[in-house]
């Protein structure tokens, strides 16, 4: 299918909404956006959008913008012109992870529960909670977070009780990259079953 640089506009402009705003979901809304030709046809940008559209198929645009919004602290801030020069980066990063999913979680999660006891890993009684602060030094991945979620269900528990600006931004992040991982949870529930029953 081609992909018009307008196209490339709208799901820039949705997968933004869909990282930076709340009540918008993009899985809901199929990425419809209220952009315009006339709006496109006015951005000193659009050349960016042109090269993106000449260089991706359909899908690979819609997980290039995916990786692209998933690697930044603050999606509402990125811009097009940053997606072009870390972008590719950031997608062979992504693809990467994607193609070695189960064994990265494994990985992660064996180092995690070598030191840790599952309940203290959740614990936010007394502060940021171990598997927060594992991922933002970057020993868990946005996968594994997500992942943690569908299993453990630990993101609402958090979110009434993690009142700061770093809980929310790590919340909204994780929450909205989770229906654009497809994950077998069985296979998951298992991986994590023998690590903590070693």
């Amino acid at each position: 299918m081609i992909v018009t640089p307008f196209d490339v506009y709208c799901e820039y402009l949705s997968k933004k909404k869909h990282f930076s705003d709340k009540k918008y979901d993009y899985i809901k809304y199929r990425g419809k956006t209220r952009a315009s030709i006339e709006s496109f046809h006015k951005r000193k940008d659009r050349y960016f959008f042109e090269k993106i559209s000449r260089k991706f198929a359909d899908q690979e645009i819609k997980d290039y913008f995916t990786s692209n919004f998933i690697a930044v602290d603050n999606p509402s801030s990125l811009w097009i012109g940053d997606v072009i020069r870390s972008g590719e980066k950031n997608y062979n990063e992504w693809k990467k992870r994607q193609e070695s999913l189960s064994y990265n979680f494994k990985e992660e999660s064996n180092e995690l529960f070598e030191n840790y006891k599952l309940p203290e890993v959740f614990d936010c009684s007394k502060s940021h909670p171990i598997l927060l602060k594992r991922f933002m030094s970057g020993k868990l991945s946005s996968e594994t977070m997500v992942i943690y979620d569908i299993i453990f269900d630990y993101i609402k528990k958090f979110d009434k009780k993690l009142l700061d600006p770093i809980w929310e931004t790590v919340s909204l992040k994780i929450s909205k990259y989770k229906p654009f991982l497809n994950i077998d949870v069985f296979r998951y529930k298992k991986i994590l079953r023998e690590i903590l029953n070693e």
